[in-house]
């Protein structure tokens, strides 16, 4: 399959409709099903040297409209890994405590230790995504924000926090028919919301929100990714395989013994 570029601070992103299917992307899930499968192997082998290794914490930040498959790309992509060395965080309106605080206090909190790796559903970009588009905040104080996610993440960077931030882009066409799924199936009557269609009629200023995140947070080391989401069985294969780039980048390694190995199988012997 064809990698995904990281976004540059020069990119301008196509948020198009026609964006959401990258060209060439499989029309079927079944084409794509045994690569998944193997990727998904590599993912839980690779977890384990990782947790054990314990010299980076990974950070996987993800961003989308309502329904653009968020929940499911957690649940098929990190299925396979041992839960003791994964967290998920879904970030939900600020509470009053946390109002009281800077924006990004609640979110350091959450940031995962050596070892671990962290999936952030919906993330401190929230804090630049709706407050801008409903005019909560002035550019002055955007762009203060702005600053301030970069300074946080190049903190975390330089203390071997790896992070990697992904856009699931679908068109409206596909959020309409996962909402109407939604509406039509008891058992998804909990995950629809109201202001779910609110949001829905701000769509493009939501695209200009997101390409100012892109231009003004879009760096070498934390790198955004926009990946195309109308498929979902693709969106979640391109996720594997940018998680599985960024793993085997690490250099994991078991850690080594720090006894004598023929000492203490002698004296287990003997026991």
């Amino acid at each position: 399959m064809t990698k995904l570029q990281p976004v540059t601070t020069r990119s301008r992103i196509d948020l198009s409709d026609a964006a959401a299917v990258l060209p060439g992307a499989p029309r079927a899930k079944a084409t794509t099903e045994k690569a998944a499968e193997k990727q998904t192997d590599r993912i839980s082998k690779l977890q384990r040297v990782f947790y054990a290794d314990a010299r980076y914490a990974l950070l996987i930040i993800l961003q989308g409209r309502d329904a653009s498959g968020k929940d499911g790309t957690i649940r098929k992509v990190f299925g396979a890994v041992n839960p003791q060395g994964c967290t998920v965080t879904s970030f939900k309106e600020p509470t009053p405590l946390e109002r009281s605080h800077d924006f990004l206090w609640r979110v350091h909190a959450a940031v995962p230790p050596r070892g671990m790796i962290g999936i952030f559903n919906r993330s401190h970009y929230e804090d630049v995504l709706v407050p801008r588009v409903h005019e909560q905040l002035s550019a002055e104080e955007c762009v203060t924000r702005y600053r301030a996610i970069v300074d946080f993440e190049r903190m975390l960077v330089e203390q071997r926090v790896i992070v990697l931030k992904f856009m699931l882009h679908i068109s409206r066409d596909e959020q309409k028919a996962r909402l109407t799924e939604r509406l039509a199936r008891s058992d998804k009557h909990w995950k629809f919301n109201p202001g779910d269609v609110d949001e829905r009629l701000l769509w493009d200023d939501y695209a200009a929100a997101y390409q100012l995140v892109f231009e003004r947070t879009a760096t070498t080391d934390a790198p955004w990714f926009v990946v195309p989401a109308d498929r979902k069985w693709y969106a979640r294969l391109a996720v594997q395989h940018l998680l599985i780039d960024a793993l085997e980048g690490m250099e994991l390694d078991w850690p080594k013994a720090d006894y004598d190995v023929a000492e203490q199988q002698a004296r287990l012997a003997a026991s």
